[in-house]
Parts: structure tokens; sequence; C-alpha cells
């Protein structure tokens, strides 16, 4: 199957309109005529996804956050990000990432992660625009299947994506009245404080959260569970697996990174 057709199905699930416009995702390096055998899926394409993917003949890498995010002057081997170009360059493998357009568009990963904390007829939590009549945008609010108190609701989170640790600000709030409105933004969403106060979210659940951005969303009423950056984005593999699966049958080889959390607590 040829790279351009792989790419076609990839876009009808996250099509790149739905992507922010500071965003870079699509098709990043490498050919679109390029014969796809193998298919590795990765968060980020980082060394040890690219040295995977060589080592497994993979034809193709397709990662969630994109390594370009900005101009770049020129690819060579002095620098991280042109050595991973350039290895992957020469071993003709085609590079595709898909970042918040995946985040944003219906059934993708807002609506997944949402799912698996229980949020029943969730709404964006900013909303972009709509798709097929369906809205999207970053992040998602609604009211939780099970109202619980934000000490169950973090021990939940843990559980459902297999979490080592969750940083939370707000523990106070933990064994007080349950939590019955709940707000996700998978990825960094201190820039969604505001938006899931204002809607009534009682918790937000995202990474990335600084020490002031937490202490003034507790100051606010909000209480927030920090479960990483990678924390919750780690479900694209799984989903990305299960979609292309279905799409390709067994045309195509789905190879994943295996999950591995880049901090811990020491």
């Amino acid at each position: 199957m040829k790279c351009r057709e792989i790419i076609d199905q990839l876009e009808k699930l996250a099509p790149r309109h739905c992507a922010c416009q500071w965003d870079n995702p699509g098709l990043l390096a490498g050919r679109t005529e390029k014969e796809v055998k193998k298919i590795l899926l990765t968060v980020d394409a980082d060394d040890m996804a690219v040295k995977r993917a060589v080592e497994c003949g993979a034809d193709m890498i397709v990662s969630h956050h994109p390594l370009i995010f900005k101009p770049i002057k020129s690819v060579t081997d002095e620098d991280f990000i042109g050595r991973r170009l350039v290895t992957m360059i020469q071993a003709d493998i085609s590079y595709f990432a898909m970042h918040t357009n995946f985040d944003a568009a219906p059934g993708c990963m807002a609506d997944c992660v949402a799912e698996r904390l229980g949020i029943m007829e969730g709404a964006p939590l900013e909303e972009m625009g709509e798709e097929n009549g369906i809205p999207y945008g970053i992040g998602k609010i609604g009211r939780l299947r099970e109202p619980v108190t934000g000490k169950k609701l973090a021990a939940k989170i843990k559980e459902q994506f297999g979490l080592p640790f969750v940083t939370v600000y707000g523990s106070r709030m933990w064994e007080e009245e349950p939590v019955t409105i709940a707000a996700v933004c998978p990825g960094s969403g201190g820039s969604t404080i505001k938006e899931a106060i204002n809607k009534g979210a009682q918790v937000l659940v995202t990474g990335d959260i600084s020490h002031h951005e937490g202490i003034d969303a507790n100051a606010q009423g909000l209480m927030i569970i920090d479960a990483g950056h990678y924390g919750l984005e780690h479900v694209f593999m799984g989903y990305m697996e299960e979609y292309l699966k279905e799409k390709l049958g067994n045309q195509v080889e789905i190879v994943t990174m295996p999950v591995s959390f880049p901090a811990a607590v020491v």
C-alpha cells in the first residue's frame, strides 16, 4: 500500500483543518509513493522510536507529537532533530505526525480519554468548529457517570492509564463533596484552565501544569490532576493500532512502541 493511501485514511480520521494554527501535523519527511508494509506507532519520534523503526524494518513512522515544530535551516547529524531526520531518510522511512488535529477531531483523543474517565455527553472544552455536524475542539467537559471524590478520581486515572503517579493541586478538596462535572485536556492544558472554570468544572485532568497555574486554579475552586503530558496521550498508540488494522487489514503490519513513562518519582 502506498504511503499516500495510508495518509488518506489518517486524514479521514483526523483532518488537518482540525489542527490548531500553530501546529505542524502531516507528512514531515519521506516519500508519498513509498510502498508501506510496516508502520511503527509512537507518541514521540525520539531516538528510541527511530532506532526501533530501522531495526524492525518499518517503512513508515506515525507519531502523535511532530518532530518538526518550527522552520529549520539545515538537516544534518549535528543536532538531535536533524540526526533523526537523516536516519529516517537514509532508511527510506516516511514520517507522519497527527497532533492537535488528533486531539480535537470527533472520536479521537479528547473523546477517548473522556470515555475512560466516565465523562458522559461531553462537549468540547474549547470549541473550534464542526466536522460533519459534530462540534470538535480541544479537551472535553461533562458529567461523570459516577460522581466520586477527588481522591478516588485520581486513583481511577492512575488505574485507567497505567500511571506510576499523578500530581494533584487541591488535595484539600479530596474528601469534600463528590466531583460531578469534570474537564479533561490530554497533553498540556494550562491554557484551558480559565475555560474549565467558566464552564463549571470541579476538576481538570491534564498534564504539564506549572506551580502557579496549579495554585491559581485552586484559588478559584478548581482541582487539578496532572497526569503528565505522556500519561494521558500514550493511548494514541493503542487507538491508532486498532483503527489502522480495521482500515488496512492484513495489507500492513502495525508495530507500537512500548509504553514507557519519561518521568519518574525517586
